[in-house]
């Protein structure tokens, strides 16, 4: 993978340049996802001398399922080469908290950018499209600050500027997208936040609908139709979607898909 040019930070992780900070920064407990605990900055018992995980290749054998589903979207490389220099929490023990910190705000910023990336591909209207390419420049800005210019960033005010715009950007896609296509809009049940927790949708036409930060979890998507669907923020864990058509979904990630059965 390629090294980020300035100001453009790349969205998918590259592990190999990063010095294994979700390994060592992010606290979980055992469940389901993982086969022990961990505390915030204690490093995985997993993690090799060279920031490589020694069990990468059997992680799901191994009950370290919350692993193969996180995707920081390129932030473990940004904060350990950009931020931080190149130097490691190792290398440099003292700047290790700072670090630990910051990898979750730079992980939220690049989770943004990715969003307002593909809200631009939409084609939204004028005003739409001004505020987004005004949120990606704020956002890439930030990207590029300084730790404590980084731990400074109101995440809460920048999510809901960023929220609103992506909103507006789908409503227009989708009602465009109906509108060419003759496509009926979604029942009232299909909404965005919607509890949607084991239902059964196997073979529904759910083209167009939004389900931003619907639950649905364990649900039966099998042969749904959702393109065109807005998926932002739903929760999707052990949904079961294969042979789902999931081209053109609107803000689908790679954490989604990967806690899905597909």
């Amino acid at each position: 993978m390629s090294t980020p040019s300035h100001g453009a930070p790349a969205l998918e992780a590259d592990c190999s340049r990063c010095f294994g900070l979700c390994c060592v920064a992010l606290p979980f407990a055992r469940s389901a996802d993982f086969p022990v605990d961990k505390a915030g900055g204690e490093p995985c018992r997993n993690l090799l001398a060279d920031h490589r995980c020694g069990i990468h290749d059997r992680l799901l054998e191994g009950g370290w399922r919350g692993c193969v589903t996180f995707d920081c979207f390129g932030a473990g490389q940004q904060v350990s080469q950009v931020t931080f220099g190149g130097v490691s929490w190792r290398e440099a023990p003292e700047t290790a908290p700072t670090m630990y910190a910051v990898l979750p705000v730079m992980r939220q910023l690049h989770e943004m950018l990715a969003h307002l990336g593909d809200a631009l591909a939409l084609e939204p209207d004028e005003a739409t499209r001004t505020g987004l390419a005004a949120s990606a420049e704020e956002v890439r800005t930030s990207t590029a600050a300084s730790p404590d210019e980084l731990l400074a960033v109101d995440l809460v005010a920048v999510r809901s500027r960023v929220g609103g715009l992506l909103r507006a950007a789908s409503a227009t896609a989708r009602a465009r997208r109906r509108r060419r296509d003759g496509i009926r809009p979604p029942p009232r049940r299909m909404r965005a936040g919607a509890d949607l927790v084991a239902a059964d949708l196997r073979g529904r036409d759910l083209r167009t609908a939004d389900l931003r930060g619907a639950l649905l979890i364990a649900a039966d998507l099998r042969d749904a139709d959702l393109r065109w669907a807005d998926l932002l923020g739903a929760d999707l864990r052990d949904a079961d979607l294969r042979g789902a058509r999931l081209d053109g979904a609107l803000f689908l990630t790679r954490p989604q898909l990967a806690a899905a059965r597909t």
